[in-house]
């Protein structure tokens, strides 16, 4: 009997659906409110150019293929559940910004223009910026039949219908992008008190006719289309810095997957444009007059509105890692730092004393999503050119970032940093650092565990969790997978590496995670307390959710806090005992963590991986324990703030984490 399943892909559509109420929530700031319609599109974008593909096949297939099983998670129902989804957020969207952003800018005294003509008042202002800056962007392109059109992967264009002055009947169709290089949004003289602000594409509109003399512009519609961005970066062989530069360049001229248009366009052109971009009907999403919303994150905020964000927070300090010498308290007591709620300036100075420390001779580690100006990149540099041996696993295939990691692959190579690639077949999502350091006869070991990239950006609005420690048994199984990593082969050649205090994915981290469960189960059935709390992004491996459910069956409470996709069915026979929570709010949720009750002499787990099948089968993550018990206190403490406090947890851990150093 089949495990019941929810769907991943509607699943996540929830996720996104929540980041949605976040701008229908009047207590969270205007311009906050903004930025999360903004990343709501962004997600969209990306469900578009990533899952998209997947539903659409799979459709097919099981479309003229009736031999082919249904399953619960993938059946015939599942493209026309995703669409209508889709399609209700995307209402949903259009009523929060048409009838409560917009109107709240008005009441703040901005106007946005928004399906609205530019006031006369504006024309000089707008025709001068257009005949000066925008049209040196423009390419026009006169669609003809026989002449097929390329359009860029999510890029903006507009599709006009032209009129020859004498001739009437002879109409023109011509597409016309508008300008990423520009911004999207243009702030005009104020009248009479009120800020203005116009979208660029109304000022091409507004002034299009222009680049066409002898011609009457009758109408104007706005379309985009979306690319498939699932490249296959398995099986790379020969130089992978080439092949996967290649691969990024195949990406942007993927197969379409949704051609994003305003709805008010007439039928006949639609299908004429479908035909000139090749898109299939399947293929086709009506939408409103603007798409790319998520460049409302850039929205000009006139001075007026300062207030409009949330309240700019200090990180505080960690007391433990707030010392002359880092390295040196590392080799004293673990140090356990909370981002953003902490800052992250211990992570760079762990970095920046190693390359500086005459006594440290190696550094190891792991980069998946490398920050575009990273000064973490920039100390193995100076430590590769203060004579240390510098080992630094680049993970090339990490999406979307693929393009700055091979940029910044060449900066190191360049430093004399040696560098191991993306192992074929599998990704190394682990975020491990390790540093030797000499002191006579003997090496000390400093090791750092993250449960995120070691990335100063995203740190800022990421939470997540960072282990510094010199635990003689995980410093030294670091130090193993090092030497695993640099053979860049795969894991079942090293089957006779034993990683006892690590969870490693290919070697330990399932059978570990079931056998921790299970004991949970054998508790419970011997009527002792038994419970397990466990904090990841996704859910969706199907052998940890059938354990979930048993240990469910047995009496074992389950708390699940679960960010993005959950494919665990709450609230039936099978989950009576698994509460699940779902936190979106102010910082995006990121961290794994995982305690089990174990009678009371509880083990507490943090790191890398989500529990998806791509996590425990395709790729290298690794958990460490936590064995401190004050430092296993702060993060039972925080998970139970995300379980316990369903209106503000963020602002509670944030007072906790003021309270405790």
């Amino acid at each position: 009997m089949a495990i019941p399943l929810n769907n991943r892909d509607l699943s996540w559509l929830s996720f996104n659906y929540r980041v949605l109420m976040m701008a229908d929530d009047p207590e969270v700031p205007l311009y906050e409110r903004i930025k999360f319609l903004s990343i709501f599109s962004s997600n969209l974008d990306e469900f578009f150019r990533v899952r998209m593909p997947a539903i659409l096949a799979i459709n097919k297939v099981l479309e003229t293929d009736p031999e082919v099983d249904e399953t619960p998670a993938v059946n015939t129902q599942t493209l026309h559940d995703v669409l209508q989804e889709i399609d209700r957020q995307q209402q949903t969207y259009g009523r929060i910004f048409s009838k409560k952003i917009i109107p709240e800018l008005l009441s703040q005294g901005v106007v946005l223009y928004y399906n609205q003509p530019l006031l006369e008042a504006h024309h000089s202002f707008t025709k001068n910026y257009f005949l000066t800056t925008v049209m040196a962007y423009l390419q026009p392109v006169w669609l003809r039949e026989n002449k097929k059109l390329f359009p860029e992967n999510n890029a903006l264009y507009l599709v006009l219908t032209l009129y020859p002055d004498k001739d009437a009947r002879a109409q023109e169709y011509v597409v016309i992008n508008i300008p990423a290089e520009l911004p999207r949004f243009l702030q005009l003289p104020a009248i009479g008190g009120m800020q203005y602000i116009a979208f660029l594409d109304d000022i091409i509109r507004t002034h299009v006719g222009y680049l066409f003399p002898g011609y009457q512009v009758a109408d104007c519609h706005s379309v985009k289309l979306t690319r498939n961005a699932e490249v296959d970066m398995d099986e790379v062989k020969g130089d992978i810095l080439e092949e996967v530069e290649t691969f990024i360049r195949k990406r942007e001229l993927g197969v379409p997957t949704r051609l994003l248009y305003d709805s008010n366009i007439p039928a006949p052109l639609l299908d004429f444009v479908a035909k000139q971009f090749e898109v299939l009907p399947s293929e086709l999403v009506a939408g409103g007059r603007y798409h790319n919303l998520k460049d409302l994150a850039n929205l000009p905020k006139p001075a007026t509105l300062l207030h409009a964000e949330y309240p700019k927070v200090v990180p505080a300090v960690n007391t433990a890692a707030a010392t002359d010498r880092l390295l040196d308290k590392v080799l004293q007591e673990d140090i356990l730092i909370h981002l953003p709620y902490q800052q992250y300036d211990y992570i760079l100075r762990f970095f920046n004393e190693a390359a500086l420390d005459k006594d440290v001779e190696e550094i190891y580690i792991t980069l998946y999503r490398i920050a575009s100006g990273s000064q973490i990149a920039q100390a193995l540099i100076s430590a590769a050119k203060n004579g240390k041996k510098v080992t630094v696993f680049v993970e090339l295939k990490a999406r979307f970032d693929e393009a700055n990691n091979v940029r910044w692959s060449k900066k190191l190579k360049d430093a004399g940093v040696k560098l191991i690639y993306s192992i074929p077949g599998m990704k190394v999502h682990a975020k491990t650092a390790l540093v030797k350091r000499r002191k006579g006869y003997n090496w000390e070991y400093c090791g750092l565990i993250a449960t995120g990239n070691f990335n100063e950006t995203t740190a800022r609005f990421y939470t997540d969790h960072v282990l510094f420690t010199s635990h003689i048994g995980i410093t030294r199984e670091m130090e193993l997978l090092f030497l695993y990593l640099q053979s860049r082969e795969q894991p079942s050649a090293y089957n006779f590496l034993e990683f006892k205090h690590l969870l490693v994915a290919q070697f330990n981290m399932t059978s570990r995670f079931t056998a921790l469960i299970d004991r949970e189960i054998k508790h419970a059935r011997e009527g002792l307390p038994a419970k397990c709390t466990i904090k990841i992004n996704n859910l969706q491996e199907v052998g940890m959710i059938s354990k979930l459910y048993e240990a469910s069956k047995a009496g074992v409470q389950v708390d699940l806090i679960v960010r993005s996709i959950n494919c665990l069915v709450p609230g039936i026979e099978d989950s009576e005992n698994i509460r699940v929570i779902q936190i979106v709010g102010r910082y995006l949720e990121h961290p794994r963590v995982f305690v089990f009750h174990n009678n009371g002499e509880e083990e507490v787990y943090m790191g890398s991986a989500d529990w998806m099948n791509r996590n425990l089968h395709r790729r290298i993550e690794v958990c460490t324990p936590v064995y401190n018990p004050a430092l296993q206190q702060q993060l039972k403490d925080i998970l139970a703030i995300q379980v316990n406090d369903r209106v503000h947890p963020q602002e509670a851990i944030q007072d906790y984490v003021k309270n405790i150093m």
